[in-house]
């Protein structure tokens, strides 16, 4: 479903407050078939929703909205940044930095254990589902 960047920039550009196929387009200067394609295939993926609205004089459009799964891909969107601002060289700094909305701190992904517990990553390992312990 995440395949490529212009995905990713899609989901970006959502979570920054962009909603219609104009704006995807302006802000990205992607064209139009690849717009259309992956829209409608996050929307068939369950990560976005397309919405009518009009404006007065104007053909019906669409509007693109964030459904809760896709919202909940901002937590992979900001990994996905800490990582980079970690490890790939850049004389830029990154920019749309993960800052709390109220107090405007920088904000960091972490692994949290089920008792609330702060978990380093070299700690934490994938195993089968099957062998998870029971609740």
């Amino acid at each position: 479903m995440l395949s490529d960047t212009w995905t990713f920039l899609l989901l970006r550009e959502a979570l920054l407050g962009r909603r219609t196929f104009a704006e995807f387009e302006q802000n990205l200067g992607i064209g139009t078939a690849v717009l259309a394609d992956r829209l409608a295939h996050l929307v068939d993926c369950g990560v976005m929703e397309k919405l009518p609205y009009r404006i007065p004089g104007q053909r019906v459009r669409h509007a693109y909205s964030l459904t809760p799964a896709g919202d909940e891909l901002r937590i992979v969107l900001a990994a996905l940044h800490q990582w980079g601002a970690e490890h790939l060289a850049s004389s830029t700094p990154l920019a749309r930095l993960p800052l709390d909305r109220v107090t405007h701190r920088r904000l960091r992904v972490a692994l949290i254990d089920d008792q609330g517990q702060t978990v380093d990553s070299q700690a934490m390992e994938f195993f089968p589902e099957s062998f998870a312990t029971p609740d």
